[in-house]
């Protein structure tokens, strides 16, 4: 048998492999390095043995222990929704006074109710809720329907001339298009209105007469409005579809219809008392 060559240099034996004139030295793997190796191969058989680990055909290995991280995570859930169900309950028999005033149940409508808004009402008013041209500001004291909890309860509950028997609904003339007033009547009124809201703007002639005769028995002798009937305010200078000339002329002459959904039937009730009180919250409920 051959003698193992030896590096003169360092005395180690050789592998016998040589490239380009360097020798590859049989160096031993360091002790610590194989027990390392040796304890995780050990640790892998014994994983296999009482863990899932091998993939089948149409399944998987359950081990001796038929752990399931799948099946965890569901009895979390599960009791994250038993959770959620006896909350739910809760705000369905509760009125909308006593959620206010228990800080568990309001702070439960609270995180509920923001997830709702982003999904079914951020579209249209917006992710903080200022609304647009068209889409109420949420976050003022301008409120067509009513402001109070109740008010806002009942408009998400029947919606806005929606599709359903109790929708809230006022329909304002097309005062142009119906021929009511003529072009000139409605530029004598548009002024008349602007002035309601703006002292700098002086009341035209005629201008009083034309607004008790077709707008006061809605937004009131005073034009402040009236919430029962839908009627805007028309003194405070917040204005839905613009307060511009051209706007209000539009108004006046075409009348608006705007729509918003009813969500009762699309959402569950405690889902919209969630939402009445987020939507109360945010600064311009009444």
């Amino acid at each position: 048998m051959a003698t193992p060559e030896r590096d003169e240099i360092s005395g180690v034996e050789t592998t016998g492999h040589e490239w380009d004139g360097i020798k590859e030295l049989n160096n031993p793997l360091p002790r610590w390095w194989l027990w390392t190796l040796y304890v995780t191969i050990i640790w892998a058989v014994i994983y296999m043995i009482f863990m899932p680990a091998w993939p089948l055909i149409s399944d998987h290995t359950k081990g001796i222990l038929g752990y399931s991280q799948r099946a965890a995570v569901e009895e979390q859930l599960d009791k994250v929704r038993m959770e959620r169900a006896a909350k739910g309950e809760q705000l369905v028999n509760a009125s909308l006074a006593d959620i206010q005033s228990n800080p568990d149940l309001l702070q439960f409508a609270m995180a509920g109710g923001k997830a709702a808004f982003g999904d079914n009402c951020a579209g249209c008013h917006g992710s903080g809720a200022a609304g647009a041209p068209g889409y109420p500001n949420l976050n003022d004291d301008d409120w067509i329907w009513g402001g109070t909890l109740e008010d806002i309860h009942v408009t998400l509950l029947y919606g806005i001339r929606a599709m359903h028997d109790d929708t809230r609904l006022s329909d304002m003339p097309a005062f142009l298009k119906d021929e009511i007033l003529e072009k000139e009547q409605i530029s004598t009124l548009v002024t008349y209105v602007q002035s309601l809201s703006d002292p700098s703007i002086a009341a035209p002639a005629g201008g009083a007469e034309l607004y008790d005769e077709n707008c006061a028995s809605c937004h009131m002798d005073d034009g402040k409005g009236n919430t029962e009937l839908g009627s805007p305010n028309l003194t405070d200078g917040i204005w839905l579809y613009g307060g511009d000339r051209a706007s209000i002329a539009e108004t006046i002459s075409y009348s608006r219809m705007g729509v918003m959904p009813n969500w009762d039937g699309r959402l569950d009730p405690a889902t919209i008392k969630s939402l009445a009180i987020y939507v109360h919250s945010l600064g311009g409920g009444q």
